[in-house]
C-alpha cells in the first residue's frame, strides 16, 4: 500500500447488522413458502475486497504471459478504450486470453492471487458471508471483472463456487488434448450496469435479490434488483483517494442512492 492509503477500516455498526438480520430472517421465510432458496448478490471489487481482482490479473498477466500482438501500452489501450466504451473493453480483458486453454487461465489467477496474499477482504463482508451461509442464502457474485480473475478470491476466501461468479468471459471450444480453450467471442449479457442484472436473473432462474450490495454506479441496477435491502459500499474516502475515477464512481452512486432511502456503509470516510 502507498503513504496516502488511509489504513483505518470502519466495520459494519450493530444498527446495519440487526437490518441485516431482520431481512435474513424475513427472506429465509418468504423462500420457504415459496419452496426456493434465499438468494443474496455482491459486486465485488471494491465491495468484497479492497482491490481491483481484474486489474491485478490483467497485470500479472502483462508480467508473466508473455502475449504477443498486445498494443505497445496495454493499460494505457485499455483506460482509454474504457472511458469511451465499457463494454468492450471490459470485454478484451478477457479476449486477451484467446487461444489458452481455461485450466490454465484458473492457474494464472490463482497464482496471481497468491502473488497479493494476503488479499484485503473487508471483516465485515466476510462476516455477512458466514451469517448468509448459516442462514442457507445463496449467494451469487456479479462483477465488470473477468470472471477467472475473481473466482480464486471468491472461492476460497468467501466460499463462492466458480458458477456463482457471473462476470467477463468468452466462450470456450472444447480442443482435442486441451479441454475448453479461450476464443475470442464475449458472452452476454456483458456484467456492466443492467447486464450485472440482467446476468443474475439468467442464472438464478429469475428469481431477485433481497440483499445487493455494491460500491460504484457500475452496480445501480445490480442494487435495484434487490426487493429489500440495496446496500452501498464507500471503500474510498472522499477527502484522500489512490484512485480519484473510483471515488467519483462511489460518490454516483451515494448521490442517485441516499435520496431514494438505500443503505450505506462507508468502511472509509
Amino acid at each position: 500500500m502507498s503513504a496516502n492509503r488511509i489504513e483505518s477500516v470502519n466495520e459494519f455498526s450493530s444498527a446495519l447488522w440487526n437490518d441485516i438480520d431482520t431481512a435474513i430472517a424475513a427472506a429465509v421465510q418468504r423462500a420457504n413458502a415459496q419452496g426456493v432458496k434465499p438468494l443474496a448478490a455482491f459486486d465485488a471489487d471494491g465491495t468484497l475486497w479492497d482491490r481491483d481482482a481484474g486489474e491485478a490479473f490483467f497485470q500479472w498477466q502483462l508480467d508473466h504471459c508473455g502475449f504477443q500482438g498486445l498494443p505497445p501500452d496495454p493499460w494505457a489501450h485499455y483506460r482509454n478504450w474504457k472511458k469511451r466504451d465499457p463494454h468492450g473493453a471490459y470485454g478484451w480483458l478477457a479476449q486477451i486470453s484467446t487461444g489458452v486453454p481455461l485450466a490454465t487461465v484458473r492457474g494464472w489467477a490463482k497464482a496471481c492471487l497468491d502473488s497479493h496474499a494476503p488479499w484485503p477482504v473487508f471483516r465485515s463482508i466476510q462476516a455477512l458471508f458466514e451469517r448468509l451461509n448459516q442462514a442457507g442464502v445463496e449467494i451469487y457474485v456479479v462483477t465488470a471483472s473477468v470472471k477467472w480473475a475473481v473466482e480464486p478470491g471468491a472461492l476460497e476466501l468467501l466460499g463462492v463456487p466458480h458458477d456463482h461468479v457471473l462476470g467477463i468471459e468468452t466462450e470456450v471450444v472444447d480442443v482435442a488434448g486441451q479441454g475448453p480453450v479461450v476464443t475470442d467471442l464475449v458472452k452476454t449479457p456483458i456484467t456492466y450496469r443492467q447486464g450485472k442484472a440482467d446476468a443474475l436473473l439468467k442464472a438464478s432462474g429469475g428469481r431477485k435479490p433481497f440483499l445487493a450490495v455494491g460500491n460504484t454506479i457500475g452496480d445501480i441496477a445490480l442494487l435495484e434488483s434487490s426487493t429489500d435491502i440495496k446496500l452501498m459500499i464507500q471503500s474510498q474516502s472522499p477527502l484522500v483517494s489512490e484512485d480519484p475515477e473510483l471515488a467519483a464512481s462511489e460518490k454516483k452512486l451515494r448521490d442517485h442512492g441516499r435520496p431514494v432511502g438505500w443503505r450505506l456503509h462507508a468502511f472509509r470516510s
